[in-house]
């Protein structure tokens, strides 16, 4: 299942990153709710940023060099979003909430972007006596 060799799966990673990335979301959405601005670009702009900024730090806390080694965990994380929109959104939108694509971009965003991490490290140039 991981690819250089056998790790210890980080079941703390796991959990605190995926509750974390999903209690982020939904504190940026209630101030965006607060201040009005649920509707039009700004809104799925400023969502976008904060998921790509939490799923990537998800990512490098890992110290993985493979995309590989994180698959699992992305995995992980997705679902637990899934399921907690199921126990928290689903009671209030119903089925509806699986009508808008806008969740299941976020679903796939979640998946993939911690993927991208270990290409996202800065790795310094080697030196060069010349």
């Amino acid at each position: 299942m991981f690819s250089s060799h056998t790790r210890i799966f980080k079941w703390d990673s796991l959990l605190l990153w995926g509750v974390g990335m999903y209690a982020t979301l939904a504190l940026v959405w209630r101030f965006l709710l607060l201040y009005g601005i649920t509707t039009g670009l700004a809104s799925r702009l400023v969502m976008l940023l904060v998921l790509v900024i939490v799923a990537t730090l998800a990512g490098h806390s890992l110290r993985y060099a493979k995309a590989l080694d994180i698959l699992p965990y992305a995995i992980g994380w997705t679902l637990i979003a899934v399921a907690l929109d199921k126990l928290i959104v689903f009671p209030i939108e119903g089925i509806a909430m699986y009508m808008d694509w806008n969740i299941w971009v976020g679903y796939i965003l979640l998946l993939v972007i911690p993927l991208l991490a270990p290409h996202l490290r800065y790795q310094p140039d080697e030196p060069s006596i010349t």
